[in-house]
């Protein structure tokens, strides 16, 4: 399930206030300056900082 292109425009990182990358694959909105992956579930963001993934140093790269 692929997120709304225009949701994607509007949304920032909640901790960093920069755009995100959408990561199609992993189903997730990713934030390389505050090293977090925000998760998608049933089409819909989870913008919480404490149900994000930390980003390993090779993705943060």
């Amino acid at each position: 399930m692929d997120v709304d292109p225009k949701l994607l425009e509007i949304l920032v990182c909640p901790v960093t206030k920069k755009t995100l990358v959408y990561d199609r694959e992993r189903q997730e909105l990713v934030s390389k300056q505050a090293g977090l992956a925000f998760p998608i579930r049933n089409g819909l963001p989870i913008m919480l900082p404490d149900e994000a993934r930390q980003l390993s140093a090779a993705e943060m790269a």
